[in-house]
């Protein structure tokens, strides 16, 4: 396992000290070390389609539009932890 880090995360901005499960940008974990086993969930938000990648697709797979895309990846025992869906999101 990677040491936990310090310093800023260069995808969303937060300081890892404030980060207390898993970054949803880079996946960073607040226990070290980087998640690799998981992509995140992306929601279309033009049909609701909902994909699994490391980066959200630039055409949805489900409209063919260019839409805007919501992470939408559980990081929290909640919602049963990464490799599912938030269903409040």
């Amino acid at each position: 396992m990677a040491p936990v880090k310090v310093g800023i995360c260069k995808e969303c901005g937060k300081d890892y000290s404030e980060i207390k499960t898993v970054c949803g940008h880079c996946g960073y974990f607040a226990s070290g070390g980087l998640s690799v086993n998981v992509d995140p969930y992306w929601k279309c938000g033009g049909c609701g389609r909902t994909v699994q990648t490391l980066k959200p697709p630039e055409k949805c797979p489900g409209c063919g539009e260019v839409c805007d895309f919501k992470n939408v990846t559980c990081y929290t025992p909640e919602c049963g932890g990464s490799g599912n869906i938030d269903p409040r999101l």
